[in-house]
């Protein structure tokens, strides 16, 4: 479904480092978002039109207490307008990463297995990126590879592997539109 609303993102620093939690505010209710595809973002409040493909009860432990929140899952964004985050955004609240998170329920066991192997070779990966080589790039970004002047980032790939992507475009001068969802090279035109 698709629905207007105020998406306002904030970035958590965490243990495999910062990475950002959104609260979906509409006519329908307020909901809690921790896709892949807000790590691209900077904090601030996204106003727009946002496709839901579910919406579910999810829970967790943090800060020696058990939250229990509503979540929605948005599978794409259509933006009009950016702003800074209200001070009632900002509100300072102990969230996992959702890269430690289990699973979600169409997630089974697999998929944490899966996960397992992935943060140990991403760590790996971070360090043979530091040199910048084309191969380690090309191992990053897989079939976006050879990085275009634009290139949008796959948010269905394991999210330590798209912040590490996100990562690498900013070291290479990239620059991100959240209007288009882009991210822009525009020192290869100088």
């Amino acid at each position: 479904m698709n629905i207007n609303g105020v998406l306002s993102i904030r970035t958590i620093q965490g243990r495999n480092g910062p990475f950002n939690v959104g609260r979906l505010i509409t006519d329908l209710g307020e909901f809690a978002v921790k896709d892949t595809l807000l790590e691209q973002y900077e904090e601030g409040r996204y106003e727009g039109n946002f496709n839901v493909t579910q919406i579910f009860p999810s829970s967790y432990l943090a800060g020696g207490r058990f939250v229990v929140e509503v979540r929605a899952t948005i599978k794409s964004l259509t933006l009009d307008g950016v702003d800074d985050l209200k001070p009632e955004d900002k509100e300072v609240a102990a969230e996992p990463d959702p890269v430690d998170s289990q699973p979600e329920p169409k997630e089974v066991a697999v998929s944490d297995q899966a996960n397992q192997p992935a943060a140990v070779n991403t760590e790996r990966e971070e360090n043979d990126h530091d040199d910048g080589g084309d191969d380690d790039d090309e191992a990053l970004f897989d079939s976006l590879w050879p990085l275009g002047t634009q290139v949008k980032l796959d948010p269905t790939v394991d999210r330590l592997k798209f912040r590490l992507q996100r990562n690498r475009l900013k070291d290479l001068g990239y620059t991100f539109d959240p209007r288009e969802q882009i991210w822009s090279n525009n020192t290869a035109n100088a």
